[in-house]
C-alpha cells in the first residue's frame, strides 16, 4: 500500500452529514465516524497533508417534520441539534478540522453558485411533470410527507422515496391509497416544473468509472452501484417545492428551494472554504486523494449523483473510495429512533465519564463492515473486562509496576539480545505493517485486532520469562525483559491513537513519550533510552460490573416502553372509503401450494396460489419473515381483483393480506379453521 499511498499529496476525508433532527446513536459511529476518525488519526501521524470534514445537514423534510411535530420553526431544531451534536462528537474525540452546517451562509453561497454553474453550461433539464398536492395544506408534498402501500412488497407505511420494509427506491406515484402525512387526505396531482439532472447522460462515463476503473471498491458498495447502473440511470430532481431550505438562485423559481441531496454533499466543500483559504487544493488538484466515509443507505448519492455533479461542474476531482459500511442493530433488533431503540452518543457520555475508548473499541471491534452487525451491552462488557483489562491494560500495568518496583521507574539497559527478543522485533515489524495495511484499506476491525496482538505479544512475554521469579537469580536478564516490555508498551502508545486517542495519549503521559514521536517512530524496541524516567503509573482501564450493563438494558427497555405509551399503539385510522369502494375489493380465502425465493432479491418470495378460481402467481415481500419450505398449505386472504403488476420481471396477480404490528412483525391473515379455496371474505 506504500505505493498508492505515494500517489497522493494530500487527501480530503469526508464523513456523511447528519441530520440534525436527532441526537447521534451508536449506529451513527460504528457505520461513519469512528471508521473515519481512524483513517484520519493514522494519516495525521504519517504525516500526511488530510483535512476531515463534516457538518450538520440541516435541510430536508425530516427536519421540517419534526418542527411541526413540536410546533415550532425548523431554525428552532436544527439549531438545537446541530450545538448537540458537535458536543458529543467533540467529547467522544471524533477529530473533525471542521464541523460546520449546512445553514451557514458560506454555505447558501456555495451551493446556489453550484447550481447556476450547472445551470449556465446547461447541465439540467427543466420539465413539467404532475406532483402531489395537498388541498387541504394547500402546498405540494415532498416524498416523506407522503405515505401508501409499497407495490412491491404491501407494506401499507412506504414513503414516497422508499420502502424502508423491502428497500425499494420509489416515486410517489408508485405508491397504492397515497395520503398526505400533512392531513391525512388523499393528495391530487397538480403540474410543476423542476429542474433535473440527467443522470442518464452520465451513465456511459460512470460505468467505466465505477465498473472498470474501481474495481478495488468495497463489495457491498460496488455491488448496489452495480444494480443501480444495470437497471438504468433516470433523470433526478435537483428542486423542490418547499419553504425550508436554499432557494433556486433563479428568478422564474419563487417557492422553490434545492433539493437536500444535492444541496447536502456541497456541504463538504462549503465548509472547506470556511476551514481554509486553500480550499481549492483539496478539491480540485488531482494529487488530492477524495474519500467518502458513509453508511450504506447514502452509497447512490456519494459514488453516482455526487460524482456526476462533480463531472458536470468540470472544476472538482472525483472520490477515489467510499468505503461504506453496512448497518449495527441494537440487542438483536434495529436501531430504531422512533421507538427509541438506541444508544444515544450524548446519553453514553453522561454513564460512562472517561470510557469514550472503550465505545471507540467495542464498536470497531463489531464494526459492520461487510455485513450488519449486532451491539449488546453483555459484548461491550464482555470486550471491556476480557480484552481491554485483562490484555492492554494488564501488560502495560506489570511492565510499568515492576519496572517501577526493581529498578526506581527508570528503563533498565538490554543486557543480552537473545531468540526471544529477536523473535519480538520481528513480530513488532510484521505486526506494523499488518496495522498500516489493513486501515489503508479500510479493514478497520482487522486492524485493531492485530493492534492488540502487540499486547498479547507482551503478556505472552512476561508470562514465559517470569521476571518476577528470575530477578532473584538472573536480575541482568530481567532488565531487557522489562527494557523490551516497555518498548512494546511505547508502540501501543503510538500505534493504538488512532483507536483508542484518550488511552494513548493517558499511557504516552506514563511512559513520559516526547510529543515529536509518530508513527514512523514505531515498530523497533529503541523508542525509550536506556535511563529515560517514566512517570506514575495507573490503570488504563476498570472493570465494568454486571450491575452497571443490567441498569443500562433496563434503561434501554424503558425507553421504548416509555415511547410506545406515548404513541398510539396502532397506525392512524385512514380516510374513510364507501361501502362500494369495499365492496369492490374480492378477497378470498387461497391455499400456497408452492413458494420460492425469488433469485437476486432478499425480500421476495414467489408463491403458487389456489384461489378457487385458478393457480396463481403472487409476488410478497415476506421472505424474510417465512421459510418457503414452511408455508406451502398455509391458507391466506388474497385480494383477487387487485391490478396485475410486474416485480422483478415476474406478473403478480394479487396481493396477499397480513397482520402487522407496531414493531413490525408479521402474520398471516387467514381463517381460523380450513375452509374451501375461494371463499370470500365479507
Amino acid at each position: 500500500m506504500g505505493s498508492l499511498m505515494s500517489e497522493f499529496e494530500r487527501y480530503t476525508v469526508t464523513a456523511a452529514l447528519p441530520y440534525a433532527n436527532g441526537p447521534v446513536h451508536i449506529g451513527h459511529l460504528a457505520g461513519v465516524y469512528i471508521p473515519a476518525d481512524i483513517y484520519v488519526r493514522y494519516l495525521r501521524q504519517r504525516g500526511k497533508d488530510v483535512i476531515y470534514v463534516c457538518g450538520s445537514d440541516e435541510h430536508g423534510v425530516p427536519i421540517t417534520i419534526k418542527a411541526r411535530q413540536e410546533n415550532v420553526s425548523p431554525q428552532v431544531i436544527v439549531d438545537r441539534y446541530h450545538a448537540m451534536i458537535k458536543q458529543s462528537f467533540e467529547a467522544f474525540g471524533i477529530s473533525f478540522d471542521i464541523y460546520s452546517r449546512t445553514t451557514s451562509p458560506v454555505h447558501y453561497q456555495t451551493a446556489s453558485d453550484f447550481f447556476l454553474t450547472l445551470y449556465r453550461k446547461n447541465e439540467f433539464i427543466e420539465k413539467e411533470t404532475e406532483q402531489y398536492y395537498d388541498e387541504e395544506a394547500q402546498q405540494f408534498l415532498a416524498d416523506r410527507y407522503i405515505t401508501g402501500t409499497c407495490p412491491h412488497c404491501g407494506n401499507e407505511r412506504a414513503y414516497g422515496d422508499q420502502c424502508e420494509k423491502c428497500g425499494t427506491s420509489l416515486n410517489a406515484t408508485d405508491l397504492i391509497n397515497p395520503r398526505s402525512v400533512l392531513s391525512g387526505k388523499t393528495p391530487v396531482l397538480r403540474k410543476t416544473s423542476h429542474w433535473y439532472l440527467p443522470l442518464d447522460k452520465h451513465e456511459p462515463w460512470l460505468r467505466q468509472w465505477i465498473l472498470e476503473d474501481h474495481k478495488e471498491w468495497k463489495t457491498n458498495v460496488y455491488g448496489q452501484c452495480k444494480s443501480w447502473l444495470d437497471l438504468g440511470l433516470q433523470p433526478r430532481a435537483v428542486s423542490r417545492d418547499l419553504d425550508w431550505g436554499i432557494p433556486v438562485p433563479l428568478e422564474n423559481a419563487k417557492g422553490k428551494v434545492l433539493y437536500v441531496w444535492f444541496d447536502a454533499p456541497i456541504g463538504y466543500i462549503s465548509a472547506t472554504k470556511e476551514l481554509t483559504p486553500h480550499w481549492e487544493k483539496y478539491w480540485k488538484e488531482p494529487k488530492t486523494r477524495l474519500v467518502h466515509f458513509i453508511g450504506k443507505d447514502n452509497i447512490v448519492f456519494h459514488c453516482i449523483v455526487f460524482p456526476a455533479m462533480l463531472k458536470a461542474h468540470g472544476e472538482y476531482i472525483l472520490p477515489d473510495n467510499v468505503p461504506a459500511n453496512e448497518f449495527l442493530n441494537l440487542e438483536g433488533d434495529k436501531i430504531s429512533t422512533s421507538r427509541n431503540w438506541a444508544v444515544w452518543l450524548h446519553e453514553y457520555l453522561q454513564d460512562f465519564p472517561g470510557k469514550e475508548d472503550v465505545l471507540r473499541y467495542v464498536l470497531t471491534a463489531n464494526a459492520p463492515e461487510t455485513k450488519d452487525n449486532d451491539f449488546t451491552w453483555k459484548d461491550f462488557q464482555t470486550r471491556n473486562n476480557s480484552e481491554l483489562v485483562a490484555i492492554l491494560g494488564n501488560f502495560v500495568n506489570r511492565a510499568m509496576v515492576l519496572t517501577h518496583k526493581y529498578y526506581g521507574g527508570v528503563v533498565p539497559e538490554v543486557t543480552h539480545i537473545g531468540e526471544y527478543e529477536t523473535e519480538i522485533q520481528q513480530q513488532l515489524e510484521t505486526l506494523k505493517s499488518c496495522i498500516e495495511d489493513n486501515i489503508e484499506n479500510f479493514r478497520f476491525r482487522d486492524a485493531l485486532k492485530e493492534y492488540m496482538n502487540i499486547a498479547r505479544l507482551g503478556n505472552k512475554y512476561l508470562a514465559d520469562t517470569e521476571p518476577w521469579a528470575l530477578i532473584k537469580t538472573q536480575p541482568e536478564r530481567v532488565k531487557t525483559i522489562l527494557n523490551y516490555s516497555l518498548q512494546l508498551a511505547a508502540n501501543l502508545a503510538i500505534l493504538g491513537e488512532p483507536f483508542l486517542p484518550f488511552t494513548c495519549k493517558k499511557l504516552s503521559q506514563m511512559l513520559q513519550l516526547p510529543a515529536s514521536l509518530c508513527w514512523d517512530n514505531a515498530g523497533e524496541v529503541n523508542i525509550l533510552s536506556t535511563g529515560h524516567r517514566l512517570g506514575k503509573s495507573e490503570l488504563l482501564f476498570e472493570k465494568i460490573e454486571d450491575a452497571v450493563i443490567e441498569k443500562q438494558l433496563e434503561k434501554l427497555h424503558q425507553q421504548k416502553q416509555q415511547s410506545e405509551s406515548n404513541g398510539p399503539t396502532a397506525a392512524p385510522q385512514k380516510p374513510a372509503v364507501s361501502y362500494d369502494d369495499f365492496s369492490r375489493m374480492d378477497i378470498r380465502v387461497g391455499t400456497i401450494t408452492h413458494a420460492e425465493k425469488v433469485p437476486k432479491t432478499k425480500k421476495l418470495l414467489k408463491l403458487t396460489i389456489d384461489t378457487g378460481i385458478d393457480q396463481r402467481t403472487v409476488v410478497s415481500g415476506i421472505a424474510e419473515y417465512f421459510d418457503p419450505e414452511k408455508i406451502i398449505g398455509q391458507q391466506v386472504c388474497i385480494l383477487a381483483n387487485l391490478e396485475p403488476r410486474e416485480i422483478k420481471g415476474i406478473i403478480s396477480h394479487g396481493m396477499i393480506l397480513m397482520a402487522e404490528d407496531k414493531d413490525g412483525r408479521l402474520e398471516f391473515v387467514a381463517p381460523v379453521t380450513t375452509v374451501a379455496p375461494g371463499s370470500q371474505v365479507k
